[in-house]
């Protein structure tokens, strides 16, 4: 949780474990057929109360080529606020979900977030 200092540390590391295997894969493939490609991993760490690492997030996006800094601050504050939009949309469908009829709550979401075509 989001809560404890170290909390985008510790997702950090957890990615760079997950994912370390399909990096190596992807460069070894690459290295045998000659691309010339090298993939690299960077992670966008974001909790679920919204928090982003300033300075971190910053960097990574220069490192991507976002070059200009407001627009740095423009990516890094809409990041902060579709999460927790979306954090807010959750919350509000579950407290649907769990005060009223599940068939009446599946039609109110949104197609995209069901992905089924309700009938009759």
């Amino acid at each position: 949780m989001d809560t404890n200092e170290d909390w985008a540390t510790k997702k950090e590391t957890e990615k760079g474990n997950r994912y370390s295997t399909d990096l190596d894969f992807i460069n070894h493939l690459s290295k045998r057929v000659k691309s010339g490609w090298k993939a690299t991993r960077t992670n966008f760490t974001t909790g679920v109360r919204g928090s982003l690492h300033t300075i971190q997030s910053l960097a990574r996006l220069e490192t991507l080529g976002v070059k200009n800094k407001n627009t740095r601050e423009f990516i890094r504050n809409q990041t902060v606020q579709k999460t927790l939009s979306m954090s807010d949309t959750i919350l509000k469908f579950f407290f649907i979900a769990q005060n009223s009829n599940i068939v009446w709550t599946l039609r109110s979401l949104p197609k995209e977030i069901t992905n089924t075509s309700m009938g009759k």
